[in-house]
């Protein structure tokens, strides 16, 4: 990676502009697990909140307050460079500003992920893919898939940062089927990195409890509760990764959990030729 680029200095600064504190000296990287008061036992240098209702639906009027408060807390985070773990529709993953080189080592290094290995794109709209890829499938398809369990790999643009996979012209888009996920993006402001929260070569996570021992290594959690039924192997396959970077044709890199749906929409309503 080209030297990193500045975006943790203004952190205090930006955590105060929306009543969060930066905790005691030396405690700055300290998970911070968003959810409402609970008996539930606290981790070490852990607050305990929960998102209202299941964070996959947009609060009700009466839950809001608590919503939004993850909210605040999750873009100011993000904005100073920190890594924050969040739920998604398929699995819990940890998301840093995709503009922000120091945050995406910082990524590499919690996971002890290769840095040959990719990382996906976050985006909260459809509209958004235009930006950050070359499209050449129609519109209607990616509409079909997104927002979805599917990760669709495009030509990036030349808007996405360079340090960002740079040893590819391609990119992975992400719009998770998650509503909190969706709002963050869009409050943000900005494309995230987004990767699944476990070491590497570890089973992903379907709660928070089970990546607990990288909670020292973030900045926040947000909780939204278990994804799935947390009991059958498929819960943890991840998204279906799609190659679509080849005009009339897809490729599958990971069958992931949505393959034979996936498939289904591009063969049959779209034409398009499987790639060998």
């Amino acid at each position: 990676m080209s030297p990193a680029r500045p975006c943790r200095g203004l952190r205090a600064a930006v955590a105060a502009s929306v009543g969060l504190s930066e905790g005691p000296a030396g405690s700055a990287r300290r998970g911070r697990l968003l959810r409402p008061p609970s008996p539930a036992p606290a981790a070490p240098g852990a607050r305990l909140f929960r998102l209202p209702g299941s964070g996959a639906v947009r609060a009700a009027s009466p839950e809001r307050a608590g919503w939004t408060e993850a909210l605040r807390a999750a873009v100011a985070e993000l904005r100073a460079g920190a890594v924050v773990a969040v739920p998604t529709d398929t699995l819990y993953g940890l998301a840093c500003s995709a503009s922000c080189s120091a945050a995406l080592g910082a990524v590499y290094r919690l996971k002890g992920r290769s840095e040959a290995k990719p990382l996906a794109v976050c985006l909260g709209r459809v509209a958004d893919v235009y930006r950050y890829c070359h499209v050449r499938v129609p519109e209607g398809l990616l509409k079909d898939l997104l927002p979805g369990p599917v990760t669709l790999v495009l030509e990036r643009s030349e808007e996405l940062n360079k340090d960002l996979n740079p040893f590819t012209p391609l990119v992975g888009i992400r719009i998770p089927d998650h509503a909190f996920i969706q709002d963050l993006v869009q409050v943000f402001g900005g494309p995230l990195a987004l990767t699944s929260a476990n070491l590497s070569s570890q089973a992903s996570s379907l709660n928070v409890e089970e990546f607990q021992d990288l909670w020292p290594q973030l900045s926040l959690v947000i909780d939204g509760g278990p994804i799935g039924n947390g009991q059958s192997p498929e819960y943890r396959l991840g998204s279906t990764v799609v190659d679509l970077s080849v005009p009339g044709k897809f490729g599958i890199i990971r069958p992931g959990c949505a393959l034979e749906s996936t498939t289904a929409i591009l063969q049959q309503k779209y034409g398009l030729l499987p790639s060998h």
